[in-house]
């Protein structure tokens, strides 16, 4: 699966250079790379049943979209791939009236290292504040294959939501750096398979991004 993964994200970037800007729509007019550090033991959400982080690397394309008042309007596709740890701390999440009791309370309760591997859709709006600087917030849905069950969320399909905030420095002509945070960040299944309680994050992000000629 990871060697897929990374086939698939070298024919994104080397589809992306190779187009011709006139004649595809789908060619971006920029190209990026972002890195999320992200852990549910944060001042907004700390969970005390369970610990969550997630290290994910995102390659990342820009649409413009449109302009709304002062703000542009931003496609951003996100071929993605997260190495997460995860480690149930309350044995007794796992009830009594599930099967194998024991036995779960047994597999969950140890420290995990799973993947999950997908792509993103947000949509950004971007302000620019001072000369070099633009503010950005994203919203953003995910469509993943997460590889490890636990006992918060089945192995398999899944959706991931997040919002971030952060802020673009033109570094050099035509690059930047972007930093910034994931504020909200969700996984879960919409109850495809059980359990689905999904896991709650909070991350800060940084990333780098070329113009396109």
């Amino acid at each position: 699966m990871k060697k897929i993964l990374v086939i698939l994200l070298v024919l994104f970037y080397c589809s992306a250079f190779s187009q011709d800007k006139k004649k595809s729509f789908f060619k971006p007019y920029k190209l990026g790379f972002l890195y999320n550090y992200g852990t549910n033991e944060n001042f907004l959400n700390d969970d005390p049943d369970y610990d969550y982080i997630t290290k994910t690397y995102k390659a990342q394309a820009f649409y413009k979209l449109t302009n709304w008042k002062s703000f542009e309007i931003e496609l951003i596709v996100q071929p993605q791939v997260q190495f997460l740890k995860h480690q149930l701390l309350n044995k007794w999440y796992v009830t009594p009236d599930q099967d194998n009791v024991q036995e779960k309370i047994a597999e969950f309760t140890q420290l995990k290292s799973m993947n999950l591997y997908g792509v993103e859709f947000g949509f950004s709006g971007k302000k620019h504040l001072f000369k070099k600087v633009d503010l950005h917030g994203t919203i953003s849905l995910g469509f993943n294959y997460i590889d490890t069950r636990t006992e918060r969320l089945a192995k398999g399909f899944t959706f991931n939501e997040n919002f971030s905030i952060g802020l673009s420095y033109e570094t050099f002509k035509n690059s930047y750096l972007y930093l910034g945070t994931n504020l909200f960040g969700h996984v879960s299944n919409l109850d495809f398979k059980l359990p689905n309680d999904g896991y709650n994050i909070l991350g800060i992000e940084i990333g780098y991004s070329i113009l396109l000629k």
